[in-house]
């Protein structure tokens, strides 16, 4: 936290303490009766000022939902592109109406426009129509008043320049163009493209309307391209003309109502991959080179709609489903109406796809087309509504495809992304104050609301939780909704009063902070007592339900209780004696939990526990407080043949950090040398090449040899690296140059971890190569050995490399890559003038995020 950030507020408080001491002297100056009777006067008129100072500014900090003054029917859209200037040429035709009230004006969200005319349609004429354009809204005079029981229509002839005050984002969406140009030149090395990014208020950067998610309409576009480019947007393609100067224009229709920010266009040269479900269209775009590996990347697409379709009792409800892969995009994914645009990072061949880990991200965004598009939240403050349920659906389709332990392990994974998010800051999941709409794009929104959802699920049952959707869903279909929709759906289904966990959960901020403790001295009537330690003044005490649950001749049993205390306690009887209680063994509960439990407990967890994800916490808690106890060898052993994948690649890890355990492992090479050959999970097989490799890199090296060809990435990159480790495999050299022009990241980390080891000076051109070909998270991972090898060697191209490094920290659009740039020009730092261009790739940051993690690295060299 910076201090100058408040000074005014200090300088505040000093002028009233000094006003109020000095008070305070002159009254003590009077009679006692007085001084008592006019310090108390004081305060009291001092508290009430505060209190409604206080009060004032949260009516005008309240985010309201944006008044509907008229309802948006339908928006035509004739668009044509200015590749030299990046604007779009447009001609916009909007039908409407006044919502309830008559009107006499028009107002749009119009961002950065030239706005040429306006002009009223009346019976196939045109009537000019006067405006003020504000750069950001444009007030439209209509020649007279209309009522909602008056239909218009408006043309607006425009151009817009959506790099104008583009400005910067958020965590989640990197600016605000809307609309944008990749590679309009065509002078980079990447595909000219055009895409757009709505989400949350972005589309009146590139067509008038009213930007807000409450608002819903039909829509039809023009697009007119280049006679090689394929056009992809909402809806289906109604049309598609040639045209006299070597373009084309083809003509959508989305006859469907939507939410203005899910509008969207993409141009450029993608090939189509045909796929289906039932009689729906479901397609895939991507570069050609990238083909064969789209089939693999989205395969599981149908299969997914079916489920969701089947789960929710909603058939897919658009009229096709379409996936594109782009160039820089600006955020991970985004749900256009049945069309859903993904980063770079999906772009793989064939190879890498076989290791794809993208099922979740599909499955987020395709979970949107039901909660985000189908019923929207009416704002941004219940944006959760919309990223909870696309996060809890990771959860759904793991646990249908991989197996609840999958699902568990990705489940605690997004609640520790919450619990890490909450240790800087705690806010109610609904908010009505912001400062930004793009402020709600948290791991509150997403990852703290998908683990209320699965606590309800739990608290409900399945057949209660999707019944409630369902019901949720049809009621709401093409609607806005706010939070309490979908509190009165569940219990319009389940005759519950829920409003407890909707308020605890949904409109207070925090969580439970649980300490427990089982009694164990009565063995068949187990006492449970749980207490709640969170902060109650900024933190609700919990109505909570939660599972306790033992195993008894191997049979797991489970009891169901609900604290509704700061301090409780339960009693467990059971029929047989009991050794061992877990409480929240799956892990259900949105919680810190604390309680002391010793080694012989971690023991029988993992070797009872019908659960994966308690078997993983027993292995986790065991090797790392434990690990110079004898038992622990013998459980990391069993974690070898456990039927969780992740269990078994902790195991290698362990073993990977503990070398002291292979000796007690029996038959350990034997072991290790199957799981690499024949594990059906290639994470799993990676480790145990890794741990081949640190045994006896030599004897293995016919092995590597094999594996280094592999299919999977994973595999051969692995294998590369233990083979290139090998100082005796006198064919290295010969190896690497085998591999050089390899693009994938494993192998290429492989590469030149070996160039930098054995001090290959000649292999510059190969590191400059490869970082200009790096997109995304490769890039990312590559700057690192990028540096460390200019560092160390390369002297003639150290400037070179200090200029790709300054341009990648100061201008990539990826925050990530342009920290992990600027940490790399930490290693040149002692050359001439490179502080003082670290100082001003700092001071021209404007990603507050980023700077602080900058001013980190750069705080010794800071006056």
């Amino acid at each position: 936290m910076r201090f100058d950030k408040y000074k005014p507020i200090l300088v505040f408080i000093f002028l009233l303490v000094w006003s109020c001491q000095s008070n305070r002297v002159a009254i003590e100056n009077s009679d006692t009766t007085s001084t008592q009777t006019g310090d108390a006067s004081t305060s009291e008129e001092l508290e009430n000022k505060q209190t409604v100072r206080r009060l004032e500014t949260e009516i005008s900090q309240y985010r309201a939902a944006n008044q509907r003054v008229f309802d948006l029917l339908h928006t035509s859209l004739d668009l044509n592109f200015d590749y030299e200037n990046e604007w779009v040429l447009g001609e916009a035709i909007l039908t409407l109406k006044p919502y309830f009230f008559p009107q006499k004006t028009l107002t749009l969200d119009a961002k950065d426009f030239e706005i040429h005319n306006i002009s009223l349609i009346e019976k196939n004429e045109q009537r000019e129509l006067n405006f003020r354009y504000d750069t950001k809204q444009v007030t439209v005079y209509l020649p007279e008043e209309v009522t909602s029981i008056d239909t218009i229509q408006v043309k607006i002839k425009y151009t817009a320049m959506p790099n104008e005050n583009s400005g910067t984002g958020s965590a989640a969406i990197t600016d605000r163009k809307g609309l944008y140009f990749i590679n309009a030149d065509g002078q980079e090395d990447k595909p000219i493209q055009i895409w757009t990014q709505g989400e949350t208020e972005h589309n009146s950067k590139w067509f008038p309307t009213f930007d807000t998610p409450n608002e819903r309409a039909t829509q039809d576009i023009k697009l007119t391209i280049k006679d090689n480019f394929r056009t992809i947007s909402n809806g289906r393609m109604i049309a598609s003309s040639k045209n006299s100067d070597g373009t084309r224009t083809d003509h959508w229709e989305m006859d469907l109502p939507h939410a203005p920010y899910l509008a969207a266009v993409v141009v450029g040269e993608f090939v189509e991959i045909e796929d289906s479900w039932e009689d729906i269209q479901v397609n895939y775009y991507v570069e050609e080179k990238y083909a064969e590996g789209a089939k693999t990347v989205f395969k599981n697409t149908p299969e997914m709609i079916g489920f969701f379709s089947d789960l929710l009792g909603v058939r897919y409800p658009w009229q096709k489903y379409d996936q594109v892969v782009v160039r820089d995009f600006v955020s991970g994914a985004m749900e256009n109406t049945t069309i859903s645009v993904f980063m770079e990072e999906l772009n793989l061949d064939e190879r890498a796809a076989i290791d794809s880990e993208w099922d979740g991200i599909i499955a987020h965004e395709l979970f949107h087309q039901w909660f985000g598009n189908y019923v929207t939240n009416e704002s941004w403050s219940n944006l959760t509504l919309n990223e909870a349920f696309a996060n809890y659906s990771e959860y759904l389709w793991y646990d249908y495809k991989e197996g609840r332990d999958e699902a568990d392990l990705h489940h605690v994974s997004e609640m520790e992304q919450y619990l890490a998010e909450s240790a800087k800051k705690q806010v109610d999941l609904i908010r009505f104050y912001y400062e930004d709409p793009e402020d709600m794009f948290d791991s509150h929104s997403y990852a703290k609301g998908g683990r209320i959802l699965h606590m309800l699920r739990n608290y409900l049952g399945d057949e209660a939780f999707f019944q409630s959707l369902k019901y949720y869903l049809t009621k709401h279909a093409f609607q806005s909704v706010e939070v309490h929709d979908l509190r009165l759906a569940f219990e319009e289904v389940t005759g519950m009063d829920l409003n407890w966990f909707f308020n605890q959960w949904f409109l207070d901020s925090g969580h439970p902070v649980l300490d427990y403790e089982v009694d164990y001295s009565q063995p068949e009537s187990l006492l449970l007592t749980v207490a709640q330690r969170q902060d109650f003044e900024t933190t609700p005490l919990y109505k909570l339900p939660f599972k306790v649950s033992w195993y008894s001749d191997g049979k797991r049993e489970e009891r169901e209780f609900i604290l509704e205390k700061e301090w409780q306690q339960f009693a467990i009887g059971n029929e047989s004696p009991v050794t061992d209680l877990y409480f929240d063994e799956a892990k259900v509960l949105l919680a810190e939990k604390r309680s002391y439990r010793g080694y012989e407990h971690f023991l029988r967890l993992f070797k009872n526990s019908a659960l994966g994800v308690a078997r993983y916490e027993a292995l986790d808690s065991l090797s790392t407080a434990y690990s110079d106890m004898p038992e622990v060898v013998e459980v990391v052993d069993l974690a070898l043949k456990d039927s969780f994948w992740a269990i078994r690649e902790m195991a290698l890890m362990n073993i990977a950090q503990n070398p002291q355990w292979l000796e007690n492992i029996p038959d350990v090479e034997e072991k290790l040398f199957r799981i690499a050959e024949n594990d059906p999970k290639n994470t799993v097989r990676l480790g145990a090449i890794e741990l081949l490799g640190q045994l006896d890199g030599e004897k293995y090296s016919p092995a590597f040899l094999r594996w280094m060809n592999d299919p999977s990435y994973y595999v051969a990159g692995t294998a590369l690296q233990g083979y290139l480790e090998n100082e005796n495999n006198s064919n290295r050299e010969e190896i690497a140059v085998r591999f050089e022009s390899t693009e994938n990241i494993r192998v290429l980390v492989a590469l030149a971890d070996y160039f930098i080891s054995e001090e290959k000076n000649e292999k510059a051109d190969w590191f400059h190569e490869k970082l200009k070909m790096l997109t995304g998270q490769s890039l990312y991972y590559f700057i690192g050995y990028y540096g460390d090898y200019f560092t160390k060697l390369g002297d003639g191209d150290k400037g070179i490399a200090i200029d790709n490094l300054e341009g990648l920290a100061s201008k990539h659009r990826a925050s990530y890559v342009r920290i992990a740039a600027f940490m790399g020009l930490f290693g040149f730092i002692d050359d001439i003038g490179v502080v003082e261009r670290v100082k001003t790739i700092y001071e021209g940051e404007e990603d507050e995020m980023v700077k602080e993690y900058m001013e980190f690295f750069l705080s010794p060299y800071l006056e």
